[in-house]
C-alpha cells in the first residue's frame, strides 16, 4: 500500500478523537539554525477548520488502525469491517517534517489501535517521538495518545519527549466500560494518570529556584529542569454511547480535573459507525449537548461554579442540562434570589455569575469601576450582550424592569435565535 493510501486511511480513523488541542505548550523555536519546527503557532503555520468549527494544525493520524480490542463504539474495533493500514516509525516521521516543512501543520498528534500487546504499541508510539526529537531535533508540538496497560517505564518515557499526553477514559463509569469496551479497566486508567501526575509535579519542582547562591548580587541558580509532559495530561468521554447522564459526566470530570490535575476534559459526541452492535444508540445525540457540556466544564474551570450546582439535580430535566439556554444562564434564572447583582460593589466571584460577562470582561469592569461608577454605556463600549446582561444587573443608571420569573417570559426573551455559529458562541 502507498503512503498516500495508508495516509487517507489513518488520518480518517483518527478524527473521532477531539482531545487534539495544542494549547499549554512550552514555547520552542528554530531560531539560530538548531532543529526544525516551533510550538508557536504565528507566520506560517496554516490552519484548517473542521465542519463543526475546531481548529486543526497538526498532523492527526494513527500509527495503526488495526487492532485487537473490541470496544463496540470504535470503528476500528477488532470486528469492524473497515478498510485497515498500518505506518512504520519511519513513515510517520517523514511525512510529519514533510508536512511541517510545507507549513501545513505545527506538530503531531499520534494514537493507535493495540497490536500484538499494549506494551508493543506504546513502544512504537513513543519510539515515533524519540527519533523526531532526538534525531531530526524537532521542537515541533507533540501529544502521544497513551495505553493505561503500558509498563510505567514506557509512558515515563512518553513524557520525556512529548508535550502533551492523554489517556481517555471513554465512558464515565466501570459499568458502562464493561458492557461497551470490554477490555479496558477503569481503575488502570487512574493509575496511569496518577503515574502521569507524580511525573509531571516532579519535572515542575525540579525547575523550581534553587536557594540563593553565596555570591551576593547573583541570581539564584536554577536546577537542571528535566522535561516532562510541560503541557499536561488530557483525558476524553464520549457523549450519548452509554445512558450516563449530564450530572455524572461532570462530576467526574471534577474528580480527574481534582485528582490528577488534568489540563483538559473534551467531550466527544458519539457518532453512529458501521455494523455497530445493538448495544448502542441508533442515532448520534445533539451535538448541541456536547457543547452545552464544554460550557458547563468552562463555568467549572474558570467562573468558580461547582459542578453539580451546575445541573438540576430534580425536576423534569433532572440531570441533563438545557439544550435551549447556556448553562450559566439556566442558573441565573434558576436563581431569582441572587439578582440582580450591583456591577459597582459586588465581588468578582458574584460577577462572574452574570450571564454574558466573561472573564476578560469582568476584568476590565473591575478595572474601570476603581475610577468612576459604571453605567449602561460602559457595558454597551465594551460590546457585550446587554440584552441578556442587564435583567441580571444593577448600574448607576440601570434598574431591571422585568422580574426574574420563569413565568414572566424572560426565558423566552432571553432564548437565543439560532444561527449557523450559535454553537460555538461564548456564554
Amino acid at each position: 500500500m502507498n503512503l498516500d493510501r495508508k495516509l487517507a486511511i489513518l488520518a480518517d480513523a483518527a478524527k473521532y478523537d477531539a482531545s487534539c488541542a495544542s494549547s499549554g505548550g512550552e514555547r520552542r523555536d528554530s531560531l539560530g539554525g538548531r532543529g526544525i519546527g516551533s510550538t508557536d503557532g504565528g507566520a506560517g503555520i496554516c490552519h484548517s477548520y473542521a465542519p463543526d468549527g475546531r481548529c486543526i494544525s497538526l498532523l492527526k493520524i494513527l500509527l495503526t488502525n488495526f487492532c485487537t480490542y473490541e470496544c463496540l463504539y470504535c470503528v476500528n474495533r477488532a470486528s469492524s469491517n473497515v478498510p485497515r493500514a498500518r505506518f512504520s516509525v519511519d513513515e510517520v516521521v517523514q511525512l510529519t517534517l514533510d508536512f511541517y516543512r510545507r507549513n501545513c501543520i505545527e506538530g503531531l498528534f499520534l494514537s493507535s489501535g493495540i497490536i500484538q500487546s499494549p506494551d508493543y504499541t506504546m513502544e512504537q508510539v513513543v519510539e515515533v517521538a524519540r527519533v523526531l526529537r532526538e534525531e531530526h531535533d524537532f521542537r515541533g508540538y507533540i501529544h502521544l495518545k497513551t495505553i493505561p496497560e503500558a509498563s510505567a517505564e514506557l509512558l515515563a518515557r512518553a513524557g520525556r519527549y512529548a508535550d502533551r499526553l492523554s489517556i481517555n477514559v471513554e465512558l464515565p463509569s466501570q459499568a458502562g466500560l464493561d458492557a461497551l469496551a470490554p477490555e479496558k479497566n477503569a481503575a488502570a486508567i487512574r493509575r496511569s494518570m496518577a503515574r502521569l501526575r507524580v511525573h509531571i509535579d516532579d519535572a515542575k519542582d525540579a525547575a523550581k529556584p534553587a536557594a540563593p547562591t553565596a555570591q551576593p548580587g547573583l541570581p539564584p541558580r536554577r536546577a537542571p529542569a528535566p522535561r516532562f509532559a510541560p503541557a499536561g495530561q488530557s483525558t476524553q468521554m464520549i457523549i450519548g454511547a452509554d445512558a450516563s447522564d449530564d450530572r455524572t459526566l461532570l462530576t467526574v470530570s471534577a474528580g480527574l480535573y481534582g485528582a490528577y490535575r488534568l489540563r483538559r476534559v473534551y467531550y466527544s459526541a458519539f457518532s453512529p459507525i458501521p455494523d455497530a452492535a445493538r448495544a448502542l444508540p441508533l442515532k448520534a445525540p445533539p451535538l448541541v449537548r456536547e457543547h452545552r457540556l464544554y460550557q458547563a466544564d468552562w463555568l467549572m474551570r474558570y467562573y468558580g461554579f461547582e459542578h453539580d450546582e451546575i445541573v438540576p439535580a430534580g425536576g423534569e430535566h433532572a440531570g441533563m442540562l438545557s439544550l435551549d439556554v447556556d448553562p450559566k444562564l439556566a442558573w441565573a434564572l434558576a436563581h431569582p434570589e441572587r439578582f440582580p447583582i450591583d456591577l459597582n460593589r459586588a465581588p468578582r466571584e458574584l460577577l462572574l455569575r452574570v450571564p454574558g460577562l466573561g472573564v476578560k470582561s469582568v476584568d476590565r469592569l473591575l478595572a474601570a469601576r476603581r475610577v468612576r461608577r459604571l453605567r449602561h454605556a460602559d457595558l454597551a463600549a465594551l460590546r457585550l450582550p446587554l440584552k441578556k446582561i442587564l435583567p441580571f444587573v444593577l448600574l448607576a443608571d440601570h434598574r431591571p424592569h422585568r422580574s426574574l420569573d420563569a413565568a414572566s417570559g424572560l426565558t423566552q426573551h432571553l432564548r437565543p435565535v439560532p444561527t449557523q455559529g450559535s454553537l460555538f458562541a461564548e456564554v
